[in-house]
């Protein structure tokens, strides 16, 4: 049986690897995304300058339900809404280590619709 942290601690394995491939630059920046239990985060981060740009979330914005797919598609819309308003376009998407589904991937869709291309 996988305890939380044995899973979080490859979760974590996972995005190491992953980031020494992905890097976000001044021109294309990184959408990070985060998920505990009950919220999810989303960032988009400036690795050459290490500035967090724009953010968005269920805990920050007080959007109604934190830990659903509902929730994960308000907080991609706001986030690419903010970016979009910041002149931010294109980003890499960086899932954090977790699966392409889901509340990563209603995220993802959403922050696509409201104009952000990865």
């Amino acid at each position: 049986m996988i305890t939380k942290t044995k899973r979080n601690l490859i979760r974590s394995r996972v995005h190491n690897r992953i980031r020494e491939k992905l890097s976000g630059t001044t021109e294309r920046p990184r959408l990070n995304v985060y998920r505990s239990l009950n919220h999810i985060y989303a960032q988009v981060i400036d690795d050459s300058k290490g500035l967090t740009l724009v953010s968005a979330s269920t805990m920050a914005d007080k959007i109604a339900a934190g830990g659903n797919v509902a929730a994960a598609k308000e907080v991609g819309k706001l986030v690419a809404e903010r970016a979009v308003a910041k002149g931010v376009k294109k980003v890499v998407f960086d899932r954090g280590g977790y699966l392409y589904h889901g509340r990563i991937k209603s995220l993802a869709d959403a922050a696509r619709e409201a104009g952000l291309e990865f």
